[in-house]
């Protein structure tokens, strides 16, 4: 169940990058030179297959010109609950 959740959870970051990045008219080569990883890598995030760091995230919303809440924003509407997980 907890696995569960953390892929939805990658998808959701993932596809709210993937939307942001588009929006701004960036491709995924250049938003991976931007903030210094792999294109390879940043698609793996983008498609939810990894789960990356506070700290790539923390990049992508600076090199997207866009806030933390703006990126996780969607992430509301994921039910989980602690006690059952």
């Amino acid at each position: 169940m907890v696995e569960n959740k953390k892929n939805e959870i990658a998808i959701t970051v993932g596809n709210r990058v993937r939307s942001i990045r588009r929006s701004k008219g960036l491709t995924i080569e250049q938003l991976a030179c931007d903030i210094g990883v792999e294109y390879t890598q940043l698609s793996r995030i983008e498609r939810g297959r990894i789960n990356t760091s506070i700290f790539n995230l923390f990049l992508i919303t600076k090199a997207l010109n866009t806030s933390f809440s703006e990126l996780v924003k969607d992430l509301d509407e994921v039910e989980f609950d602690l006690l059952g997980q």
